[in-house]
C-alpha cells in the first residue's frame, strides 16, 4: 500500500508548502494554509488525454504563424455575446461566478437549451436529472439537442464526452468535481486546481469550449485557489440584489474581448429575459417632481445608459453626521461633499447624506458626479430638478466641471429617451454642434453656475 502523502496549501493563492506556515510567502496572507492529501497515482493515465487528440507542437517563428479570423459560436443570447466579445471562442475555458441562488445555473441551462443547432452537454454535480428537467420545463424547453449528465468523477465524465463528442460543455459546478489522481475531498484546493487543469487541457486540445460554474466566498471572491482565475480564459461575474429582479453579467477577465462590457437580464418566472434598453428600466416614473432625484448619462463598455440617482439630505439626529451610499463609491461621495462644503459654501458638515443608485447596479463612471452633486443640492434645498433634465460631467476638487469622454453617445441616448436638456462641461463643446441634436445642450464650468441655472 502506498504511503499517504500530505501537503499544505494556501487558500488564497494556492501555494504549496511541505509544512504549515503562518504567513504565505507569495500572497502575504496570514493563517491560510490547510493540510490536504496529495497522493498521486503515477501509474494512472490521465483520462482527458484519451478524449483529446494528440498535437505535434514545434517551435515556430512568429512570422511563420498563420493568423486566421476566429469564428465565434453564437449563443443566441445578445447579452452573453456582448460580454464574451461577440460569441464563444472555440477551445476557450469560461468561468462563471456568483452568489448562491442568483441564477447561474438558470443562465447556463437557458443558453444550452437555446443552442438548438449544436450538441450541448450539461454536466451537473449538484442536481439530479429530474431537477434539471423541471427547470427546463419552467424555461419553456422545446429542444432535444441538450444532453444532461449527473456525474462528479472527471474520469467518467471524459469517457462520456469521448462517446458523445459534444460541441459545448457546461460544468455545474467545479467545486463538486473530483479526480481519481488525488485522494483529497471535493471542493479542496488541490481538487479544484487539478480538475480545472484537466478541463483546460481538454478544451485546448479538442477546441471544444467549456463553461465552468464556480461558487464564491462570503467576501465575494471566487472560491478555490487564485490560480483558478489565471488558468481560465474568461471570468464572468453574475451579480444582482435579491430585492431586485435585475441581474448583471460582467467580465472581470477576458482574453478574447473587452472587460468593460455589461449584460443585463430580468429574472422572471420563466427564466432570464434580455434587457436590450436598460435606460428605460433604470429610470423611475413619477406623477410629480421630487427633490433629490436626478438622471445621469453613463457608459458601460460600449453601451450608453441613463441611470437615476436619489439623494436624501437631513439634519443629523444624533450629533454625528452619517454618510451612506448604495451603488456608488462612498469615498468619492465624501470627496464631492467636501467640494460642496469648501469650494461652494454649502453647509453639509452637520447633515446626514444618503445616496442610492436605483436598479441595484453599481456605477464607477465619474461622469455621474454632476448628477450626484445636483441630487444632493436638490435634496438639501428641497427643490425638485426640472423635468426632462439629465447630467453628464465630472466634478473636480476645485468645484470645476470637467469634461468626459464619448459625450456624443451620452447626448444621443438622452435625446432618444425624450430628454429636453442636458448639462455638460463647457470644455466638452469642442467638436459638438447643438444643431445636430433635438436636445438643448447647456454648458457649465462651475458648480455655482449649475446651481444658479437650476435653482435660481
Amino acid at each position: 500500500m502506498a504511503k499517504i502523502k500530505t501537503a499544505f496549501f494556501c487558500n488564497n493563492c494556492g501555494a504549496q508548502s511541505p509544512k504549515w506556515i503562518g504567513k504565505c510567502p507569495y500572497c502575504q496572507s496570514w493563517n491560510t494554509y490547510e493540510e490536504e492529501i496529495i497522493q498521486k497515482e503515477k501509474e494512472t493515465a490521465k483520462s482527458y488525454e484519451s478524449a483529446a487528440p494528440k498535437k505535434n507542437n514545434k517551435p515556430l517563428l512568429i512570422d511563420e504563424i498563420s493568423v486566421t479570423t476566429e469564428i465565434r459560436i453564437d449563443t443566441k443570447n445578445n447579452e452573453i455575446n456582448r460580454v464574451l466579445g461577440g460569441g464563444i471562442v472555440p477551445g476557450s475555458l469560461i468561468l462563471i461566478g456568483g452568489e448562491p441562488g442568483i441564477g447561474k445555473s438558470t443562465l447556463m441551462l437557458q443558453m444550452a437549451l437555446g443552442l438548438k443547432e449544436l450538441k450541448v452537454l450539461y454536466i451537473s454535480g449538484e442536481e439530479s436529472d429530474q431537477q434539471i428537467k423541471m427547470r427546463a420545463e419552467r424555461l419553456n424547453n422545446n429542444t432535444s439537442a441538450c444532453y444532461v449528465l449527473t456525474e462528479t468523477n472527471t474520469q467518467y465524465i471524459f469517457k462520456h464526452i469521448e462517446a458523445l463528442r459534444p460541441d459545448i460543455i457546461v460544468i455545474d459546478s467545479i467545486q463538486t468535481l473530483t479526480t481519481e489522481l488525488l485522494d483529497s475531498s471535493a471542493g479542496s484546493i488541490s481538487q479544484i486546481r487539478e480538475c480545472a487543469s484537466e478541463l483546460n487541457h481538454f478544451a485546448k486540445n479538442t477546441n471544444i469550449p467549456v463553461f465552468i460554474i464556480g461558487h464564491i466566498t462570503k467576501d465575494g471572491s471566487l472560491a478555490g485557489p487564485k490560480i483558478l482565475e489565471h488558468m481560465v480564459d474568461t471570468v464572468l461575474q453574475f451579480e444582482g440584489d435579491r430585492n431586485y429582479i435585475y441581474r448583471i453579467l460582467r467580465a472581470t477577465k477576458n482574453r478574447f474581448g473587452s472587460t468593460s462590457e455589461l449584460g443585463i437580464f430580468e429574472m422572471l418566472n420563466d427564466g432570464l429575459r434580455e434587457v436590450s434598453n436598460p435606460s428605460e428600466i433604470l429610470i423611475s416614473q413619477f406623477d410629480e417632481p421630487l427633490s433629490g432625484v436626478t438622471i445621469s448619462a453613463t457608459i458601460e463598455g460600449l453601451r450608453p445608459m441613463l441611470i437615476e440617482t436619489q439623494a436624501l439630505v437631513s439634519s443629523a439626529a444624533y450629533g454625528t453626521p452619517q454618510r451612506s451610499s448604495t451603488g456608488f463609491d462612498l469615498r468619492r461621495l465624501n470627496m464631492l461633499l467636501a467640494v460642496l462644503e469648501k469650494r461652494c459654501g454649502f453647509r453639509l458638515g452637520a447633515k446626514d447624506v444618503f445616496l442610492n443608485i436605483t436598479g441595484g447596479i453599481k456605477v464607477d463612471d465619474p461622469a455621474i458626479d454632476l448628477g450626484v452633486v445636483t441630487a444632493v443640492l436638490s435634496s438639501s434645498e428641497d427643490i425638485p430638478v426640472p423635468d426632462k433634465t439629465c447630467f453628464a460631467a465630472e466634478v473636480g476638487l476645485s468645484g470645476e466641471i470637467r469634461p468626459i469622454n464619448r459625450i456624443e453617445q451620452r447626448i444621443s441616448e438622452a435625446e432618444k429617451l425624450g430628454f429636453q436638456r442636458i448639462f455638460i462641461s463647457k470644455y466638452n463643446l469642442k467638436g459638438i454642434s447643438g444643431d445636430n441634436y433635438n436636445i438643448k445642450i447647456i454648458p457649465v464650468s462651475k458648480v455655482e453656475e449649475l446651481f444658479g441655472q437650476l435653482f435660481g
